[in-house]
């Protein structure tokens, strides 16, 4: 029992959850280093959705909210962390759910789709093939969800595939706390954000986002901006902390 009085509270329930899912099949052991590398990017950037990366969240919102079939990809670990978060994005932006993996195997398909089903998402089901040019499973998608999608929510790291869809002519929106990642530097928007913080904050600038100012967000995207940005706060609290 982790008692809430522990400083490092949150972080450790989340590593239980992690650690439950893998136990579980849900979360691919290679998984629980992706979570553990993203873990020491948020310490770096003081754990909490910085000023650029809520713009950029603001920005992600109006992509969804003007796209013509926007599509969110969720694997093992945004299942575990944010089922919910993901649901509750769902029902407002009417986005495709799919379930997506490297690893993949029918086993873990149907296990990640329960536990996103349990939490309210309708998850795109029925007959897949090899729609994005990658010789990995990542590959394997619905010809109706990201095959046809305009702009795809990729949460967690990914960057081979966000580099795919990108040069599928896709807008790719990415979450991910590394900012020198490949996904990062690849997508169309980088949010460098921890997932179970940003995804909320998509939604509710969804929520609060009239098509007049949707349509004046989309117009100019700067992605490195962002990540110069992300870089710049690691740097800040790197020299606080020497100071």
């Amino acid at each position: 029992m982790i008692p809430e009085s522990h400083p490092r509270y949150r972080s450790l329930i989340t590593r239980e959850r992690m650690a439950s899912g893998a136990r579980a099949g849900v979360v691919a052991l290679e998984g629980l280093t992706a979570h553990g590398r993203g873990e020491a990017f948020d310490y770096l950037l003081g754990e909490e959705t910085s000023t650029s990366a809520a713009r950029a969240e603001r920005v992600a919102a109006a992509l969804l909210k003007t796209a013509r079939h926007p599509v969110i990809s969720v694997n093992g670990n945004t299942a575990m962390l944010c089922a919910g978060a993901i649901a509750s994005l769902q029902k407002v932006s009417g986005a495709i759910v799919e379930v997506n993996l490297f690893h993949r195997t029918d086993d873990r398909i149907t296990a990640i789709t329960r536990i996103l089903e349990d939490a309210g998402c309708k998850v795109l089901a029925g007959p897949v093939a090899r729609h994005i040019p990658l010789d990995h499973d990542r590959g394997i998608c619905h010809a109706d969800g990201m095959a046809a999608a305009d702009v795809i929510l990729v949460p967690l790291e990914d960057g081979d595939r966000a580099e795919a869809l990108v040069i599928m002519g896709k807008i790719v929106i990415a979450i991910d706390l590394n900012p020198l990642s490949r996904t990062a530097r690849t997508a169309t928007l980088p949010i460098i954000d921890e997932v179970t913080r940003a995804v909320p904050g998509i939604t509710a600038a969804y929520e609060s986002l009239d098509k007049g100012e949707a349509d004046r967000l989309v117009q100019e995207i700067d992605a490195a901006q962002y990540l110069r940005e992300a870089i710049q706060t690691i740097r800040r609290r790197l020299d606080d902390v020497l100071d």
